[in-house]
């Protein structure tokens, strides 16, 4: 039987960023490394990504940074620590992917594509004589070894030291698909269940406004549910709202809608203005203006901000404050992210399984969630280093 301090081979299951990156340390360690993906390519969710822009992190100080994951920001604290924002733009610098920081803090390559990066981090790997599986589709354990599932059958693989790195279930189609749960929880795993997180929330518009303005922007606007509160822009859609300011709201906005629906979800179209100035400008007369016109020109509303109004019966000295009723939100599968996953209290301090010695978890399977804004693949990044370098510390021992 193979121990840790004896071994020198490690397979992980999953070529998303976080398998990609945790492959990346361990290897560049001298250590035999096996990469198996159920998809005929890697790196699918991320290139995906890449056609956003590939937000790889946001530039604000680490303390702030931290809070973005709530409940989970003290047991994320260390992985953070030790793989930060600018470690993760120092990396990106080292495969010619240099970075630039957007008005909004976050990070992006100068690409604004994730393509050129994984070329350059792929050709890495192979010269790290990593190894790639895919089309091998993980079924578990028999008798402690892994299986896979192949058109050819299936296969095993007996390395003793493992690493997950399976994802969550949103965008099943670009390969995770949250089958693992039942796998790790038939071995005694804790596993919170998998909800959709930065998803968009259905609302009940009208044909009319619907057919207009599907596809809008609301720019620059705040949102509120209760003490919670996000500004930036949100984008109206055929069933609801979307985009950055409502996905920093979508845990608050997920758990409310679990103990009650329509909930209301407060827009302030102009977070600039007070209401005193607001009053002060709609106080001016409309002459011959008709409202459409006399709006726009005293604050500034556009015609899909205008019909809001009509659509949601606030009057226009109400524009602090219109309530859009949310009747629930999008499923997982059309999320851009999920939240649930392994326990933490499943893990040890270096990630590994309490319940499976020698097998680690890292990166979306993990249970934390976090907005939009980067927050989203320097986690990912993050427990991938953190989680490689304790393996490559237990190995030495």
């Amino acid at each position: 039987m193979h121990t840790h301090a004896m071994t020198k081979t490690v397979t992980v299951i999953g070529a998303g960023p976080a398998g990609l990156m945790a492959a990346e340390v361990l290897s560049a360690a001298g250590l035999a490394v096996t990469v198996y993906d159920r998809m005929p390519s890697v790196g699918r969710k991320f290139l995906m990504a890449g056609r956003g822009g590939l937000n790889l992190t946001h530039s604000e100080r680490l303390d702030i940074f931290l809070t973005r994951y709530g409940a989970a920001s003290a047991r994320l604290r260390p992985m953070l620590e030790a793989f930060t924002p600018l470690a993760l733009i120092d990396w990106a610098d080292t495969l010619g992917a240099h970075t630039f920081t957007g008005s909004s803090g976050r990070v992006f390559p100068e690409a604004m594509k994730a393509s050129p990066l994984l070329r350059a981090w792929l050709g890495r790997l192979n010269r790290q004589n990593v190894q790639f599986r895919l089309r091998h589709d993980w079924r578990g354990w028999l008798d402690g070894t892994l299986r896979f599932h192949t058109s050819a059958g299936d296969i095993a693989d007996t390395s003793s030291v493992t690493v997950l790195a399976l994802g969550g279930a949103s965008w099943p189609s670009l390969g995770a698909n949250g089958g693992w749960t039942a796998l790790l929880q038939e071995k005694g795993v804790e596993i919170t269940p998998l909800r959709p997180a930065n998803m968009g929330f259905n609302a009940n518009w009208s044909e009319l406004f619907r057919t207009r303005f599907a596809g809008q922007p609301l720019k620059n606007v705040l949102l509120r549910l209760g003490d919670h509160t996000a500004r930036g822009d949100a984008m109206l859609t055929h069933y609801g709202i979307e985009g950055g300011a409502v996905y920093a709201l979508s845990s608050v906005l997920r758990e409310a809608l679990d103990g009650a629906h329509p909930i209301a979800l407060d827009i302030d179209l102009r977070p600039d203005l007070s209401q005193q100035q607001i009053d002060s400008r709609l106080a001016r007369p409309q002459g011959k203006d008709s409202l459409a016109n006399f709006l726009r020109k005293s604050v500034g509303l556009s015609p899909m901000e205008t019909n809001l109004l009509r659509e949601t019966g606030t009057p226009p000295d109400r524009l602090k404050s219109i309530a859009v009723m949310l009747t629930g939100h999008q499923p997982l599968a059309r999320a851009i992210s999920t939240a649930g996953g392994v326990s933490f209290d499943a893990l040890d301090d270096t990630l590994m399984l309490k319940a499976m010695p020698n097998t680690y978890a890292i990166g979306e399977m993990l249970d934390w969630e976090a907005p939009t804004g980067g927050y989203l693949l320097q986690s990912c990044f993050s427990t991938a280093v953190f989680c490689a370098r304790a393996i490559l510390t237990r190995m030495a021992a």
